[in-house]
């Protein structure tokens, strides 16, 4: 599926819309450039499960990992761009992120083999037509739920 957003808000809107289909389990691979929009989408996604539009949500670009409590259970937002190696991710308690939230990962590239097959992709790229392009790729499993 693809999503233009002309402005950051339409990004924000196509976060809001993901929101509600989520439930523990799943898992969002975020890529693009930097400058994307892969941190505004999170942030808008994370505020709306939490369900507070004013929370501060910053980038986990130095911290690595942020987590937030939602009533879908936990959030964890992972930013892999400075780690190093894939491996470093069980560091930051990747195991328990999968089986207890849901996980929202930017950078997903730098999981290599380790990025898990049955997630919610979603590619940023920008564009000087359409703004931003959002290309978004559902795992077989989950296409009941978000098609509708």
């Amino acid at each position: 599926m693809r999503i233009d957003t002309h402005r950051e808000s339409d990004t924000e809107n196509a976060a809001r819309a993901l929101a509600g289909r989520l439930r523990a389990g799943d898992i969002l691979l975020l890529s693009g450039d930097l400058g994307a929009g892969k941190t505004v989408f999170a942030r808008a996604l994370i505020r709306v499960m939490t369900g507070d539009d004013n929370m501060d949500v910053p980038s986990p670009t130095f911290t690595l990992l942020q987590t937030y409590d939602a009533p879908e259970g936990t959030l964890w937002h992972f930013d892999l761009y400075r780690i190093k190696s894939p491996e470093e991710i069980y560091e930051l308690g990747w195991e328990e992120a999968i089986t207890d939230g849901i996980v929202i990962v930017e950078w997903p590239e730098k999981m290599g083999s380790l990025a898990p097959r049955d997630a919610v992709r979603i590619e940023f790229r920008t564009s000087p037509e359409a703004g931003r392009i959002l290309t978004v790729t559902i795992p077989e499993k989950l296409k009941d739920r978000f098609s509708s």
